[in-house]
């Protein structure tokens, strides 16, 4: 199992860096740069013309290891690595499709808000059916920390699941803000699902070679995406990236999870409803300089100090993998 899981990540990253020195200047080539929106920070406007869709990186990279490290796994009758692989793929094929529009438009608009989330709720529908078809969920809300296991109604479950699922996604794609933020906050939460499997020692270790493989890949896509970044993630990225997280969560039957190890994921999500939500009923009136919260901390919120982009990221890598460390304390029981 120690050598499958540490071979998922090596391979994850190799790939993902090796093809990194081709999707760079070929993205550059067919010209597919990021615009920029106007009302954002004004000095994000030196990134426009940055290559999008990177997240094509982690994704190829992430496929390598579940069709090699994982083909054992199948050959014995797990696919909680192909499930979750193609639930993800998924989402970043609606991603896909977003950054496309944006490209051919020559805008920063794509889909429509109701066609994204009907597509994500549908794709949400599907996985939580497929997972409960081979057993890897329950109607049964298991509890961290008390270590406990309630069950639900079916249909509750069921839109409790896909609306947790829809929010995940959406959560990750708005921390997608700046250089490298997305994939270092999502990286601890990998080590997380991979140190869970470690710690299970099943004969089932699929879910735990994709989350290994996935950290290895978003490690290689960090060398282009960290600060000053070549190229982006794009939709296409974020929300695989969204998606990959939530089904590794739903894998092990844990959902509840999310919260803790998505902590900088909810308090991006919550900044920009409270935004928005303060601004129609003040009409006009902002809690935050800018929402979501990442961008409040560079203009300066509340106590002056205008964040770098590399401080945001080592803050929000931290508190996550501070906050993973807890939610480790919380399923250690478990098994």
């Amino acid at each position: 199992m120690t050598l499958k899981l540490i071979l998922s990540f090596v391979i994850g990253f190799v790939a993902a860096s090796l093809i990194g020195i081709w999707l760079v200047p070929y993205l550059r080539r067919i010209k597919a740069g990021q615009r920029i929106l106007e009302d954002g920070p004004k000095w994000h406007m030196s990134k426009s013309g940055t290559p999008t869709m990177g997240g094509i990186m982690f994704i190829a990279a992430l496929l390598i290891v579940c069709l090699t490290v994982g083909f054992s796994s199948m050959l014995n009758g797990y696919y909680g690595h192909i499930f979750c692989f193609l639930f993800a793929l998924v989402f970043g094929a609606i991603g896909f499709l977003d950054d496309y529009e944006k490209l051919k438009k020559k805008q920063n608009l794509g889909l429509r808000a109701w066609q994204k989330f009907l597509l994500q709720l549908a794709a949400a529908l599907v996985f939580i059916y497929l997972m409960r078809a081979f057993g890897y969920v329950t109607n049964n809300l298991y509890i961290p920390f008390w270590n406990v296991t309630y069950p639900i109604p079916e249909v509750l479950y069921t839109v409790i699941a896909a609306f947790a699922i829809v929010g995940t996604v959406n959560a990750v794609n708005l921390t997608d803000g700046i250089d490298g933020l997305a994939a270092g906050t999502s990286f601890p939460v990998c080590i997380f699902f991979v140190i869970v499997t470690f710690l299970w020692q099943s004969a089932d270790i699929s879910v735990g070679i994709f989350a290994s493989g996935l950290a290895g890949g978003l490690l290689g896509f960090l060398l282009y995406n960290f600060n000053p970044a070549k190229i982006f993630m794009g939709d296409t990225g974020s929300l695989f990236l969204g998606g990959a997280i939530a089904a590794m969560a739903f894998a092990y039957d844990m959902p509840l999870i999310l919260i803790p190890v998505g902590i900088m994921f909810i308090i991006e999500t919550l900044s920009d409803i409270i935004q928005v939500g303060y601004f129609k009923i003040t009409h006009g009136k902002r809690i935050f300089k800018m929402a979501p919260f990442h961008h409040h901390l560079e203009m300066g919120g509340w106590f002056g100090k205008k964040w770098k982009e590399k401080e945001i990221f080592c803050l929000f890598v931290s508190i996550t993998t501070v906050f993973c460390i807890l939610a480790f304390i919380g399923v250690f029981h478990r098994y």
